[in-house]
């Protein structure tokens, strides 16, 4: 068959990846890709958000399957767009993927499904919101309701910086129009969990579980971005954690869902505190998170192509997922100056050094070619994930692996893992 994978950064990366491995896939097509998939599939010059020309291409091609990798298109009906074209795809429709779309919209539905998570407030006026944050005194969370590429959450210890984030995403506009909306909450303590679950309408199977370093800086300081590198599986997702999440917060938001008339089918993302009273809802999303992928599917001993064939035509019920037991831990590598303005166009060395170690694979997220040289492209460059036996080895292969590659201002975190593994 023939894959169509949308997106461009390091989670299509190992999507195509893992797709190409599949014995039932001749091809794989990536829409627009980057430096690294176009040596495993062929690069499309289409953007995610050019869903009539994706539907286009994907009937001239026979596409068999399409696979949206971020947010923004999933968000934007893209799947409704091919579902009511009769094309096979990946994702949840609109409706569904305003769960990620919409934090003010999932805060209410988590309250009605009674799913655990902060106590919160959503305002569409600032002057309502300063004069609320103004009350509080003690620490909070503001959050740009709408999409922000992962960016739009400031955690503030102190509530005078609270009404500075206010005045940041409301009125200088820092998010866009994701900022029109911000929802207010409490700030919840305690490790955090990335959990994954394939949904098909009817039937939600777990993958392994991870966790996400958000924060720049090592020691979870600065501003938030995108991800700077994950681990799976964190010691912290225990069986028992795992049985509880399922039965407390999966089950009860996709039958919410489903009672409001919006079934849910594709990946489901839960971004989870694990608090003194239990696993709490910070964030869902509607797709494999970045670098999360990174981390999980190496780990997949299954046919990926297999899992989601079966997600889009309402059969999950038959599969049965095996991994490799190894841990892995994924470094990202970015740009100077990122989640802030930064530069372009570097030249990347070294990625054939890294692979050639054991167990090692890296992923591209901001990379493009150039005649004959690979450059940087983005924010986040690339994702250098190890295997190991254990934890720590998985992480000392990942940093020996980042040591082989160099770029003009490269910054990377040293301390992916390292709480877990102290």
């Amino acid at each position: 068959m023939k894959v169509l994978v949308i997106g461009s950064g390091g989670r299509e990366h190992v999507l195509a990846e893992r797709l190409a491995r599949s014995d039932h896939v001749k091809k794989v097509f990536c829409a627009p890709g980057n430096g690294g998939t176009a040596a495993i599939a062929e690069n499309v010059p289409l953007e995610p958000d050019a869903h009539q020309d994706l539907v286009k291409f994907t009937k001239e091609c026979h596409i068999d399957l399409t696979v949206v990798g971020p947010e923004a298109p999933l968000c934007a009906g893209i799947v409704d767009q091919f579902q009511a074209a009769d094309l096979p795809i990946f994702g949840p429709t609109q409706s569904a993927a305003r769960l990620e779309g919409d934090k003010a919209y999932a805060k209410k539905l988590m309250h009605a499904a009674l799913v655990p998570t902060a106590e919160a407030r959503s305002f569409d006026r600032f002057e309502d919101a300063r004069t609320y944050v103004a009350t509080r005194d003690t620490p909070q969370v503001v959050k740009a309701s709408g999409l922000a590429a992962g960016k739009g959450v400031v955690v503030c210890d102190d509530p005078a910086d609270a009404l500075l984030a206010l005045e940041d995403i409301m009125l200088a506009r820092r998010f866009g129009d994701a900022g029109t909306t911000v929802v207010v909450e409490e700030k919840l303590t305690g490790p955090e969990l990335s959990v994954l679950a394939v949904v098909d309408g009817h039937t939600i199977y777990v993958l392994e579980p991870s966790q996400d370093h958000k924060p720049v800086g090592e020691g979870d300081t600065g501003p938030n971005t995108g991800g700077m590198g994950a681990y799976s599986p964190p010691p912290i997702a225990t069986e028992a954690i795992m049985s509880q999440i399922e039965r407390e917060i999966l089950v009860p938001i996709v039958n919410g869902l489903e009672c409001k008339g919006v079934p849910y089918c594709g990946l489901l993302y839960a971004g989870l505190m694990l608090t003194a009273a239990g696993p709490k809802v910070l964030e869902f999303n509607c797709r494999v998170g970045d670098p999360e992928a990174q981390a999980v599917l190496p780990r997949l001993r299954s046919d990926l192509f297999e899992l989601l064939h079966a997600t889009v035509h309402h059969q999950l019920e038959e599969v049965r997922l095996q991994w490799d037991p190894r841990p892995a831990v994924c470094v990202v590598m970015a740009s100077a100056g990122y989640p802030c303005p930064y530069e372009k166009g570097k030249e990347i060395r070294g990625i054939e050094t890294a692979e050639a170690l054991d167990g090692v694979k890296v992923y591209h997220a901001g990379t493009k070619r150039l005649e004959n040289r690979l450059v940087t492209s983005g924010g986040r460059v690339l994702g250098v994930t190890a295997l190991g036996d254990d934890l720590a080895a998985a992480q000392r292969r990942a940093y020996e692996a980042v040591d082989c590659i160099s770029f003009e201002g490269a910054l990377f975190r040293r301390d992916i893992a390292a709480r877990a593994i102290g």
